[in-house]
């Protein structure tokens, strides 16, 4: 049986998909250079960074993504991207605020605590929450209403529409949609390149894409996806 509500058929591939993910990158790499570089820090320890050149460099990340979507929406959609990727929302797709919450404190220790039995140094709790503690002890003043915006509101909103609006969709067009599921999660954990978050994201984008599939649309992922952010964020504040 289909996970996937009926929907408009998938208009680009997932060879165009996955170029246009590339290309955002690359483009992103060299935009975050210079701004590194005209900041006077290194890019080889972003822990050294301020707050300001955390939120700017991810900013820059998004920037060629967002124009990547864009342009795979002119030419292989239908031109209007919120169609195209599923952006809409309904008073039903609440019900991802308490799943985000869920998976924050629920799923992430069903997950790390056997890992931490047979892995107690590897998977620590303090391995685990390293970066998200390193950007919290940064910041002050009002960067911190900066870091909720980007964490709570930017980083869903972006990473949603790429990783569930166009990488798991073009991958359903290719594949059946447990495949698709498991492929767009594993990709999505990967890239953050981060091998010791490696089992949660890769858990928690499941989740993300059930809540894609079983409702045709992104609003659900994106609010569970923002309630998890916000969770997260406020754990390590406490």
């Amino acid at each position: 049986m289909s996970l996937t509500r009926p929907s408009s058929p998938i208009r680009f591939s997932v060879g165009v998909a996955f170029l246009a993910w590339m290309a955002a990158y690359v483009v992103a790499l060299p935009l975050q250079a210079v701004a590194i570089s005209l900041s006077g820090y290194s890019g080889d320890d972003p822990d050294t960074w301020p707050i300001s050149l955390t939120i700017v460099s991810v900013i820059l990340l998004w920037v060629p993504f967002v124009v990547a979507l864009v342009i795979v929406s002119r030419y292989w959609g239908s031109s209007r991207p919120l169609r195209d990727y599923r952006v809409s929302f309904r008073w039903a797709d609440f019900l991802g605020l308490p799943i985000g919450v869920a998976s924050q404190l629920l799923l992430l220790p069903l997950v790390y605590w056997p890992l931490q039995q047979w892995f107690p140094e590897t998977f620590s709790s303090e391995e685990v929450q390293e970066r998200a503690q390193s950007l919290w002890d940064k910041v002050d003043g009002g960067w911190v209403l900066a870091l909720i915006v980007v964490v709570v509101i930017g980083a869903p909103l972006i990473e949603e529409v790429v990783y569930r609006g166009m990488i798991l969709q073009s991958l359903q067009g290719r594949f059946n949609e447990v495949l698709a599921l498991v492929l767009s999660s594993a990709f999505f954990a990967a890239i953050h390149l981060q091998p010791v978050e490696f089992p949660g994201l890769f858990l928690f984008a499941i989740v993300l894409g059930l809540c894609f599939q079983k409702t045709g649309r992104l609003g659900s992922a994106i609010l569970a996806h923002a309630a998890f952010n916000a969770t997260g964020l406020l754990l390590i504040a406490l």
